[in-house]
């Protein structure tokens, strides 16, 4: 089988993704075009260098949708033989589109991809495509559909996680991403992004909150208490499906939650041939790469079981990972992967999460790849895992080794 290596990854910095952030009046388009642009330009991409472009996104409509991939490839400065393809497995569609790269390149499809995604969360609202597990009642009831914070706040309920808990792993993300920027731990992918007359626009993660403490996040009021106890009583649903549980406790808020923000991150994967071809030499292998279903309601559980299946599947144990990227969508997913591992939480989320620094849906997954590759460098450490839990319940999983 060919080896697919990663030979670069590059990311956008963060915007608010709202109408006072600064990429407000950058299009998903044009980020997404910056960010091939700088592939390109980075690791000198001549013609048809790669064989396509795979391009996650969530909200797949007005600015973001008609195959936003392939309109990306036209707006940059890739070559217009390259295609594209459009690809939604929700939060893990940058880390899907990395993953499917990865594996056509073992299976002999190409020798190159460019792999990621991008979401512009304050241009297209989150949902805005609407949702047939939301909104259809013949699949809604039998899966007893409750909205993400909910399922948060199920996970937090059925594995005896505590407000306090939540907001401590939330405060500790905002401590480890301001360290990571003070540090310059993310200049090797961050790019800047410009306007049309090559003015920056933004070069830092905008939503982060370093002034963030317990007191400040104590005075949060849960988010999703009112639409599980009152109208429309999702806790009532979430109950049906788990008489066991006597209550839903509601400890979720905006501060121990993931951040809706803008953003794009891409990767350049290729084969050893590909790699010689253009002088580049490989940072990391793709070493193995999964993807689970999970219980549609509790929906968020997912990386542990998909993270049960890469090792299952590649012969490793979890005492052979060094380090792990588990997108924190919210404090309870973490926590419950910490638990069911039993790991040093030391070694997860090194450098802060998406709770710090926001979670752009279609480019996450892409981020937290890129984001391990670099710790695994700078720390010296050799394989790292990056895990992803899935709305309507589904895991995603990447495993990477430095060359």
């Amino acid at each position: 089988m060919t080896e697919a290596y990663i030979y670069d990854a590059v990311r956008t910095p963060r915007g608010k993704g709202r109408k006072d952030g600064a990429l407000h009046e950058v299009t998903s388009l044009r980020l997404s075009a910056l960010t091939l642009n700088a592939i390109k330009e980075r690791n000198n991409l001549t013609g048809h260098a790669v064989e396509d472009v795979i391009w996650g996104n969530v909200t797949q409509v007005m600015e973001q949708g008609g195959c936003l991939a392939r309109s990306a490839v036209l707006a940059s400065d890739l070559d217009e033989s390259i295609p594209g393809l459009a690809i939604n497995r929700f939060c893990a569609s940058g880390m899907e589109a990395v993953n499917l790269a990865a594996n056509q390149i073992q299976g002999g499809a190409g020798k190159a991809y460019i792999a990621g995604g991008v979401e512009m969360m304050g241009r297209v609202a989150m949902g805005s495509d609407g949702a047939a597990i939301a909104v259809d009642p013949t699949v809604a009831m039998d899966t007893y559909f409750v909205p993400q914070g909910i399922s948060a706040d199920i996970i937090a309920t059925r594995y005896g996680f505590t407000r306090d808990q939540a907001d401590a792993l939330a405060m500790e993300s905002q401590r480890r991403a301001k360290a990571a920027w003070d540090d310059k731990r993310f200049s090797k992918s961050v790019i800047t992004v410009c306007d049309q007359n090559g003015i920056p626009i933004l070069d830092h993660d905008e939503y982060m909150r370093p002034g963030t403490d317990m007191q400040a996040l104590g005075a949060l009021n849960p988010a999703f208490q009112m639409m599980g106890e009152q109208m429309p009583g999702f806790d009532k649903v979430a109950l049906m499906k788990y008489p066991d549980l006597e209550r839903i406790h509601h400890i979720h808020h905006a501060g121990n939650s993931s951040g809706i923000v803008d953003g794009a991150a891409a990767v350049l994967i290729g084969n050893k041939e590909f790699g010689a071809q253009y002088g580049l030499k490989p940072r990391a292998r793709i070493r193995a790469t999964a993807k689970i279903g999970t219980d549609p309601t509790i929906m968020l559980t997912g990386p542990v079981p998909v993270t049960e299946k890469i090792l299952s599947d590649s012969g490793m144990s979890i005492s052979d990972i060094d380090l792990f990227e588990v997108n924190e969508a919210f404090a309870s997913v973490v926590l419950r992967f910490q638990q069911a591992f039993e790991v040093d939480p030391e070694l997860v989320n090194v450098n802060g999460g998406s709770i710090a620094m926001g979670h752009p849906l279609g480019a996450t997954g892409a981020i937290i790849i890129g984001t391990l590759l670099d710790e695994l460098e700078r720390s010296d450490k050799e394989i790292g895992l990056a895990t992803l839990c899935i709305a309507s319940g589904m895991g995603a999983a990447t495993i990477i080794e430095r060359v």
